[in-house]
């Protein structure tokens, strides 16, 4: 695979949703129309007859919600200027007792506008003969309609023009099935068009309210009704069969009509004959005839017949559309064709579905009755999918019930993928979609996995890396409008928002309730989900693009395990609830203050997926996880910068963004290790996280976080069998380390089978996705994955995406002189920097004193930077941090695990290498991200290097402002110059 020439472009087919279906279907719109009448016809029509108010009613019944505009004109000459003023849709002009004067009049408007349609309008029944005869010769009116009194026809006369106008397209777009009426009768089209558009307009209606989203949706899903498309000859008819074979609802036919030219009272017969040999699957078709006698030469061809003189021809137009198009209720029906039960949508279509007697099954699969009911409703996989099936084809009504069954799973799941769905405990472990517990924004990490579905569901990643599968965990999102409800239900508002004090605000969350409805689906969910939980905060300003607040706030893990639902409900309830509360830590309120938003801006989504991994010896954990990221800070050998990194660890990614001892790759260069092996022996990973599954009890309020977390020596993970692809062993009489664990030895993390050897193409992968991500995203991203080795789906292992978050953009590079400076005056020089640019206002530098550091003291250590910071930050001042190993670090024997908010401050961070202390910054860790998106310097100088150094002595030679063990905080009398060339990565600072 050639990475370098995949483009998301070329890749990327994106799946369109419904509302993208509906918004593109019916462009043209009739909402202006010219109406031309005599002054008496005009009057009778629009004033008498309270025309518009009846247009506007009808439009209004059938909840269409933008009825046209009608204009009236009385002459020609009227009708010519405004046409010279105003754009219309649509001219309709009406047929008075002078009907050659109506002619000539349609004929001049459509001389003048001629791609506007036009339709004639017949005063009455009489009047019919004329236009009859005349036929074709009025070739410039698009239609002839007859005006009974009722203002329905204007209605089927408007949808006539619009059906015509967008059959083509919308047929192509969104699958709109097609009707075909063919009638040369201008009476029995006026009649027959109103009552096939209502029909089918309150057919839709009735689906919309079903299972329509929101009000918008509900305008939009109008727009996919089938079309009526009208016809008066063979030729024509045969026509629409072609271009439409594939969408044809039914065919509703006259029995004579035009054939070659003339009339032929066989047209019609031979017409359904066409239209069942030449379709695929068989469809509806109805024979109209004034002659009754035409009613067994329509049973000849098994076709439904209707009188046209009835009585009652509307109601037998009306029953065959409900009966034979499966508009109504479905009734299900025995051998006797008796009606057993009936269903009134598709839910409780597929729920009697599982229930309903075989004979029952086989009665309608005969029929293909199943797949012209859910045509009707829309659902068109399903109904294509099911019309080629014959019931000879199974070996019993069950067999035939499991398929179909699995039909209306399988399309479903299918229309559902990558996309946001209201909760449904059927698809409660469905790691292919996302669930809303409770409505409002998902928060920037929510709004992140849920773009991570929907992009992995639009890309065939299964042709591009055929050996690993890429998905998310099963993914739920309570939304922050229910962070509003809950305060505001709890009446919590005053209290957080006026205290200072962490605690006593947690604790008026945890004493809050939730209302009855999120309890009710929060049990749900734990009914169907087994696996432990991730519990994880998802703030409106989390991970995103501006401002990512990384790890600031709280993430919760929880076995899931207890045998007793209800205490498995009440510790998800308390970790939903814990996350909330962590706005208001030390943490995040110094975070607020650093980037000057206000604390009552920020809303609370809570993200909950299962833990990717498997269980272990009572140990749960997956067996890698990682961060990788676009953009590599510190590349070595022939490495570039847009090469990227990633940082990757046994066990839970905690570990990683912990910023411990993991192991660090370029996913472009998988196999180049600059590192000797001794460095590599001292530096691998010794520990790891996994969730303790003994502890089905827990306290997370006064444990924490790491309640149900524990920490194991590597050698754990082998005794599990984890490590076989993960470790190498290193061989002392030949110094050198071989991949796998079948020797003795000790073990270095260093992932070789994988990453030299390919076991998974997990650096291809990781190419890839950064390289579609940032393409995506427009701008450098980090992602945290972890991988399950088991082989299941696909019968491949699963790398799953966890979040995505976007690195903030690079400043535009300035160019700075760092040869034209005194050397003097210099006091740090490296060229391993991070940053871009000038800093002038620092005067002050905290650092650890060298002579003191002891690495079993770095807590405290972090503790009495903490306190300087406070000082300086009171004083309304920045500093320059410098100290030894890893900033940050959750591992204190690796660095000085300072939270972000215990140097909120600090506008530069040094790292200084000491003798057998390692020097390689937190990459990938939270604490990392949060410092460079702060476009804070971080600069790193190792130990005893030939060209990059730290004066200790100039910093001991200023004043000192404030010391304690280990800590010293100078001030010098001038301010410090930082000078950062983030192309070349070198920086300094001087006097």
């Amino acid at each position: 695979m050639d990475i370098e020439k995949i483009t998301l472009g070329s890749i990327y087919k994106r799946k369109k949703t419904d509302r993208d279906i509906f918004q593109e279907l019916m462009p043209t719109k009739v909402k202006e129309v010219l109406l031309v009448a005599t002054l008496y016809d005009s009057y009778s029509i629009v004033r008498e007859g309270q025309f518009s108010d009846k247009i506007f009613g009808e439009y209004l019944q059938l909840n269409l919600y933008a009825a046209p505009r009608f204009t009236s004109v009385n002459t020609r000459e009227e009708a010519l200027l405004t046409l010279e003023h105003r754009d219309f849709d649509l001219i309709i002009v009406m047929a008075g007792l002078d009907k050659d004067a109506a002619v000539e009049t349609a004929r001049e408007l459509s001389q003048s506008r001629p791609r506007i349609p036009l339709l004639l309008l017949a005063n009455n029944n009489a009047d019919l003969s004329y236009f009859q005869a005349e036929g074709r010769k009025i070739d410039f009116i698009d239609r002839i309609f007859v005006w009974n009194g009722n203002s329905n026809v204007f209605l089927a006369m408007i949808k006539y023009i619009e059906d015509k106008k967008n059959v083509a397209r919308d047929t192509q777009n969104g699958n709109v099935r097609v009707v075909l009426l063919v009638e040369d009768s201008i009476q029995y089209y006026s009649r027959y068009l109103p009552i096939l558009y209502t029909t089918i307009m309150t057919q839709t209606q009735i689906l919309v309210q079903e299972d329509a989203k929101d009000e918008l949706h509900k305008i939009l899903k109008m727009r996919a009704r089938p079309k009526v498309i009208l016809v008066d000859n063979f030729e024509d008819a045969v026509q629409v069969i072609n271009s439409y074979r594939r969408y044809m609802l039914c065919v509703i036919s006259d029995v004579q009509f035009e054939l070659n030219g003339v009339d032929d009272e066989n047209a019609g017969i031979e017409l359904l004959k066409y239209a069942k040999s030449n379709l695929k699957y068989a469809i509806p078709v109805l024979l109209q005839s004034q002659d009754i006698e035409n009613a067994e030469r329509a049973k000849s061809i098994q076709a439904d017949f209707i009188d046209k003189n009835s009585e009652s021809l509307s109601m037998d137009i009306l029953n065959f559309l409900y009966r034979r198009l499966g508009f109504g209720n479905f009734v299900f029906k025995g051998q006797d064709g008796k009606p057993i039960t009936e269903a009134e949508n598709l839910v409780e279509f597929q729920k009697k579905f599982r229930d309903i007697p075989a004979e029952a099954l086989l009665y309608h699969g005969k029929r293909n009755s199943f797949s012209t009911w859910l045509m009707a409703r829309g659902e068109i996989n399903m109904a294509e999918q099911l019309r080629p099936i014959k019931t000879e084809d199974f070996e019993s009504a069950e067999e035939l019930r499991q398929f179909c069954l699995d039909v209306f799973q399988n399309v479903r799941f299918e229309k559902l993928k990558g996309t946001i769905v209201n909760f449904d405990p059927a698809l409660a472990t469905s790691n292919r979609l996302i669930h809303r517990l409770a409505k409002g924004s998902l928060g920037g990490k929510g709004r992140g996995i849920a773009f991570i579905c929907n992009f992995i569901e639009n890309i065939d990643f299964q042709k591009l890396i055929p050996s690993l599968n890429i998905r998310i965990p099963s993914t739920t999102i309570i939304g922050a409008l229910e962070f509003d409800k809950f305060v505001e239900m709890n009446n919590l508002y005053d209290d957080i928002y006026s205290l200072n004090d962490y605690e006593s605000i947690r604790q008026h969350f945890l004493e809050s309730e939730f209302d009855s409805k999120i309890r009710e689906r929060l049990m749900s969910y734990l009914e169907q989900v087994n696996k432990p939980l991730a519990v994880r905060s998802s703030g409106l300003f989390e991970d995103s693009l501006l401002q990512p607040f990384s790890g600031v706030y709280a993430t919760y893990l929880i076995p899931n395990n207890h045998p007793d639902i209800n205490v498995r409900f009440n510790q998800l309830e308390t970790a939903v609830k814990l996350v909330y509360a962590s706005i208001f830590t030390e943490s995040s309120q110094a975070y607020f203050d650093a980037i000057n938003y206000k604390i009552e801006e920020e809303k609370m989504a809570v993200v909950i997926q299962e833990v990717v991994g498997q269980e272990y010896n009572n140990k749960y954990y997956p067996t890698i996880s990682g961060v990788a990221q676009s953009y590599n800070y510190y590349p070595i050998s022939y490495m570039q910068p847009e090469d990227g990194f990633s940082v990757a660890a046994v066990g839970l990614g905690m570990y990683v963004v912990g910023g411990e001892s993991s192991y660090r790759f370029c996913p472009r260069f998988p196999a180049i290790n600059p590192t000797a092996v001794s460095d590599q022996l001292r530096d691998t990973q010794r520990h790891f996280y996994a969730i303790d599954m003994t502890k089905n009890d827990f306290d997370l309020i006064t444990d924490g976080e790491d309640a149900a977390i524990i920490k194991f020596r590597i050698k754990e993970a082998e005794k599990d069998g984890t490590l076989e692809h993960s470790a190498s062993t290193y061989l002392m009489e030949n110094d050198d380390l071989v991949p796998g664990i079948q020797d003795e030895g000790p073990r270095v993390i260093d992932f070789a089978n994988i990453l030299k050897y390919d076991y998974v193409p997990l650096a291809e992968t990781l190419r890839l996705l950064l390289q579609l991500f940032k393409e995506a995203m427009g701008s450098p991203v980090e992602i945290e994955y972890a991988i399950d080795l088991d082989a299941k789906e696909n019968g491949v292992p699963t790398l799953y995406l966890l979040q995505i978050k976007p690195l903030i953009r690079l400043e535009q590079q300035v160019d700075i002189d760092l040869g034209a400076l005194d050397d003097e005056g210099v006091i740090m020089y490296t060229e391993r920097g991070m940053g871009n640019g000038e800093i002038e206002s620092i005067s002050d530098i905290v650092f650890v004193d060298p002579e003191k550091f002891e690495k079993s003291k770095t807590r405290q250590m972090a503790g009495e930077i903490n306190k300087i910071n406070t000082l300086i930050e009171k004083e309304g001042r920045e500093y320059i941090l410098i100290g030894p190993g890893r900033w940050g670090s959750r591992d204190p024997y690796t660095g000085i695990p300072v939270l972000w908010s215990n140097i909120s401050k600090a506008r530069v961070i040094v790292e200084m290498g000491l003798p057998d202390f390692p020097l390689d910054a937190s990459l990938g860790s939270h604490f990392f991200h949060n410092v460079t998106s702060m476009n804070v310097g971080y600069f790193s100088v190792p130990h005893n290097s030939k060209n990059e150094f730290l004066k200790m002595d100039m910093l001991k030679a200023q004043k000192i402002v404030n010391e304690s063990e280990f800590i010293k905080h100078i001030h010098f009398k001038e301010p410090l110059k930082v000078l950062m060339n983030g192309k070349e990565r070198k920086a300094l600072i001087h006097l």
